[in-house]
């Protein structure tokens, strides 16, 4: 059974465009690269049909983990989020209770994750910590290394 995956129209779109771009761009040239080893000769000892057939098969891998990925997607209405309390896409704005440091972060799916523009995956350890709490809650994190407080300031739609 796989694992439902939410995401944004945007992320949607993105994964749709990076699964397009392995199928219609990188599937050919895989094959191609096939028929140019083959056709250098006994394929018992050519190295470079072999490296061919493995790549083709790591994109063909590449390719069925994006189509499963897909199947199990679903988009978020962001108009109708709760912001009671911290769900995916949701806005948060924390407090680090050992040195007093506010961070802000979204919460998206794992394929959308971007630490640099502040968003985290609902599945690293802060992003499990801090859904389902609520503003005024502490979320005892553990982290690689120990256990970090994050207080809850405000929750709102990304």
């Amino acid at each position: 059974m796989s694992k439902v995956s939410y995401y944004t129209e945007e992320g949607l779109k993105k994964l749709r465009a990076e699964l397009n771009q392995l199928k219609d761009v990188e599937r050919p040239k895989a094959s191609q690269a096939i028929a140019d080893a083959r056709d250098k000769g006994d394929l018992s000892e050519n190295a470079e049909y072999d490296a061919a057939k493995e790549a083709q098969g790591m994109l063909e891998m590449q390719i069925a983990k994006l189509e499963n990925t897909l199947a199990n997607a679903r988009i978020i209405n962001e108009s109708e989020l709760d912001t009671s309390k911290v769900l995916v896409l949701s806005s948060v704005s924390v407090k680090n209770k050992a040195n007093g440091a506010q961070m802000n972060y979204t919460l998206v799916a794992q394929s959308e994750a971007d630490l640099k523009t502040g968003k985290i995956s609902v599945d690293s350890p802060i992003g499990k910590g801090l859904l389902g709490k609520e503003v005024g809650e502490v979320a005892v994190i553990e982290v690689p290394n120990g256990k970090i407080e994050l207080e809850i300031l405000s929750i709102s739609r990304s």
